[in-house]
């Protein structure tokens, strides 16, 4: 809430404005300047975005005033009269200076705030961020002093912001909802991996300064993402000086790392840099119990271990320069690999008339090794001392994937044969581009922006899998399955909003105008005509399509008291396949499942609805939404028989992206933040929701109607010695599909931290999945086939963790001049 008070008060003075320059009475008179500097009183760093408040005594209507610039400046032109004057910031407390007569230019000096600590639901006594903050088109949660996130990953963190869900898998979801669009410090970034969330798996969740949950996305937000938008803001020091931070983890199963954060601030550059590494295991099992309606067994049950062994490194360095006062340019570059070892082991028992005919044992080893590279450069110029400000972006992002598996199959009952050897290779290279400008212009006490967005990422993928000929001892290409698939995926974007506040009344309203190009290009031996048997639809496996639309948002605050708002949001938006999802090869999870995508897919739009409402009060904070969104050509993955069989008889199943004529969602989400006392304090949330499908394919009708729900719950007690307790649980409700049925699951986790070496150092016991409950449950019933299944993906895990802090206390306020990016983190900066 720091910045949203600031954000009203710049959209609404036009109006006042407006009729200050009509002729009569005082207005006639010419005006004259308010000025002066806002700093925090504990530490002098300048406040920017502090409010100053001008209203009339005579006329207590008339209310004019202006913001702080990035070093606590303010200078603002008004009538002479007489002004009850006074300086605010959200959590601090209000510097009031009533009955004031100003007849000439006044400059009010240096003006220190206090921290309010009456206010604890949404600052700490020493002095943290606010734990949640909430503006015209987004809610921002301070995560940093989660003590669950000791040794944890980014997604692990992720998992603990309201309204965000992370499945077993590590699928992120937005109110139980999948397209998200993950975002690094406002853009698309190599850090989120490129249209997967494996990468945030690998970093470090101590890195995180806060995530912005964006459900109703401005303008000058990409359209994409149905569901809206995440934002991930890492740490970046603001203080002058050297500082930093030494962070170690060791677990088990095997969990351990380090990181190092440094950073060297003078007034005339900021050099930053984050590096890091890890080691760790990730231990997991399933077991699927499936009957078939035809084929060679009419039962076979699936026992699966899997083990799984990540080695990343990365490194970030960045330099921002000062080129003048108002104007800076910021170069980074970000580097991350990975080496990844994956055993599985798959005990098969396979029936016939309910009595055991065979068994077999099945193991897959996949080496996979990444490279990441990143190279951003970042220039903010603030025109003028009233907010005109021009920001310009370039970044070049490439990664490199490959895989290698081996695939061995054999019986164990009634003989030992060999039954299948297979070795896979796959290599996808990714290159992206990132050009976008932003101007932002104030109009009077109103503001108008402005700018371009252009992205340009092409994706190969080389797939070929060899299989053993048993007759020749060799191996055999398979060119029913070997291809090369290059996707082009180009979005060019306009976008302009304007917003403005009269009285207790804010509006920012956008307009953004998009061009999408979806290219495929196939290199491949295989018969299309097959395919089209296959899918059921013509397939131009090489294709060129191209969409324009306009991207319309709107977002309305009526403020009905001092705590108290209520807000309104409107926004369309899209969804674009990826790579994945068009290639119309399939690719082998096991012998018989299957992964084919859909060239004929298109992209899904949505019109989404938002109802907020936000109360505070001394030690209560609550934030409520209704919500509702119609999306048209969503996707939905369904699974389907081939008609073919493996060599051995077993039928061959298929899952395959769709699109579904509609999907309708409705829901309810509701979040407290109490503080019961100096030592306790709790955060719990809630989300309701349900959605209706509609469409059929292959002539199959895959409409359904499902409800489901997740709540979070989390306690944080502060014990004597300096020892702080923290208790996260979890629960998400039963869903279902038109195929599947999946049960409720939970979880619990524990946290303990205690400071030593004077504050400078804080070791860590962290337990995720303390009860080991962490499990997904389903049920899948098709024509063909059914399935239970329970499924595992990482057990319970123990960390220890302990960090170092060098001229740096524990407790910061970040309140410089941006994030080390050249952004802002108050303010979107996606073009």
């Amino acid at each position: 809430m720091k910045q949203l008070f600031p954000l009203l008060l710049l959209l609404a003075l036009s109006f006042n404005y407006t009729y200050s320059q009509r002729p009569g009475g005082d207005r006639e008179r010419a005006p004259i300047t308010i000025s002066g500097k806002v700093l925090d009183k504990d530490d002098n760093l300048p406040l920017e975005y502090a409010t100053l408040v001008l209203q009339s005594v005579n006329n207590p209507d008339k209310i004019t005033g202006g913001i702080t610039d990035i070093d606590g400046n303010f200078k603002v032109e008004a009538s002479p009269g007489k002004y009850n004057i006074s300086i605010e910031y959200i959590s601090y407390k209000t510097y009031k200076l009533p009955n004031q007569t100003l007849t000439e230019n006044k400059d009010l000096g240096t003006v220190r705030l206090a921290l309010d600590v009456a206010q604890l639901e949404a600052v700490e006594v020493v002095g943290e961020k606010t734990t949640v903050e909430v503006r015209l088109d987004k809610k921002i949660y301070n995560i940093g002093k989660d003590l669950t996130n000791s040794g944890a990953t980014i997604t692990d963190a992720l998992n603990n912001v309201p309204s965000v869900d992370v499945d077993v898998e590590g699928a992120i979801s937005l109110r139980g909802n999948a397209n998200v669009r993950i975002l690094i410090n406002g853009k698309p970034s190599a850090l989120a991996g490129f249209g997967s969330t494996d990468a945030l798996t690998q970093l470090p969740a101590d890195a995180i300064e806060s995530v912005e949950v964006i459900t109703s996305p401005s303008a000058r937000y990409d359209a994409e993402g149905t569901a809206g938008i995440l934002n991930i803001i890492l740490k970046k020091e603001k203080t002058l000086g050297f500082n930093g931070s030494v962070n170690t983890t060791i677990g088990y199963p095997v969990n351990s790392g380090i990181s190092v954060n440094t950073n060297l601030r003078t007034d005339k550059f900021n050099l930053f840099n984050t590096t890091g590494y890890n080691y760790r295991d990730a231990p997991g099992n399933a077991f699927y119990d499936n009957t078939y309606s035809s084929g060679t067994y009419d039962r076979i049950i699936e026992d699966r271990e899997y083990n799984r062994l990540r080695k990343g490194f990365n490194t970030n360095l960045g330099l921002e320069y000062f080129l003048t006062e108002k104007s800076s340019i910021t170069g980074s570059v970000f580097y991350r690999t990975s080496d990844s070892e994956d055993d599985t082991e798959n005990t098969n028992q396979r029936f016939i008339d309910n009595a055991l005919n065979s068994e077999t044992f099945r193991t897959e080893d996949e080496n996979e090794d990444d490279e990441n590279y990143q190279f951003s450069l970042n220039y903010v110029n603030d025109l003028d001392d009233d907010g005109q400000k021009l920001t310009v972006d370039l970044q070049y992002s490439k990664g490199e994937e490959d895989k290698f598996s081996i695939i061995q199959e054999n019986n164990t009952l009634p003989n030992n044969n060999l039954i299948v050897l297979e070795n896979v290779f796959e290599n996808e290279t990714d290159n992206e581009y990132l050009v976008q400008a932003d101007y932002v212009l104030p109009m009077g006490d109103a503001q108008f922006e402005v700018g371009y967005r252009g992205t340009f990422e092409e994706t190969a993928t080389d797939y070929r899998l060899d299989s053993l000929n048993q007759s020749t001892g060799q191996f055999d290409i398979n060119e029913d399955l070997t291809n090369l698939f290059t996707y082009t995926e180009n979005v060019n974007a306009l976008y302009t909003q304007y917003g403005n506040k009269f009285g207790k009344f804010s509006f920012l309203l956008g307009l953004r105008l998009e061009n999408t190009q979806l290219k495929g290009e196939l290199s491949s031996l295989y018969d299309t005509s097959e395919l089209e048997d296959q899918l059921g639809v013509d397939v131009e496996a090489n294709f060129d399509k191209n969409y324009l639309g306009l991207f319309p948002t709107v977002n309305l605050i009526y403020e009905l008291a001092e705590n108290e708002n209520i807000s309104v949001g409107y926004n369309r938006r899209i969804n674009r396949p990826r790579g994945r999802f068009v290639n119309p090869f399939p690719s082998r999870s096991s012998r018989t499942n299957i992964f084919q995508g859909n060239p004929d897919l298109n992209p899904a739009f949505s019109n989404a609805f938002d109802i907020g409402y936000l109360k505070r009060w001394d030690k209560l904070t609550l934030t409520s939404s209704i919500y509702y969104q119609k999306e048209t050509d969503s996707f939905e993955r369904i699974q389907e028989e081939t008609g073919q069989t493996t060599t051995d008889g077993i039928e061959i199943i298929r899952s395959i992206p769709i699109n579904l004529s509609t999907n309708d969602r409705i829901g309810f989400e509701a979040g407290v933040l109490y503080s019961a006392a100096k030592w306790l304090r709790l955060n719990s949330s809630f989300n309701f929701f349900q959605f209706s499908t509609e469409g059929a394919f292959n002539g199959v009708d895959y409409g359904t109607t499902n409800t489901s729900w997740f709540a979070r719950f989390s306690s944080k007690v502060s014990l004597p010695a300096k020892v702080d307790w923290q208790t996260n649980a979890f629960y998400r409700g039963p869903s279902s599909t038109a195929q599947t049925e999946n049960g409720g699951i939970f979880s619990l986790n524990l946290a303990f931290s205690k400071d030593i070496l004077k504050d400078n150092g804080t070791i860590s016991l962290n337990v995720s999945d303390l009860l080991n409950s962490r499990k997904r449950t389903s049920y899948t019933e098709t024509e063909f086939f059914t399935s239970e299944s329970e499924f595992q993906w990482r057990q319970r895990q123990i960390t220890m963790g302990f960090v170092y802090r060098f001229n740096q206390p524990k407790e910061r306020n970040k309140k410089g001049r941006g994030d080390g990016n050249g952004e802002d983190n108050g303010d979107e900066i996606e073009g």
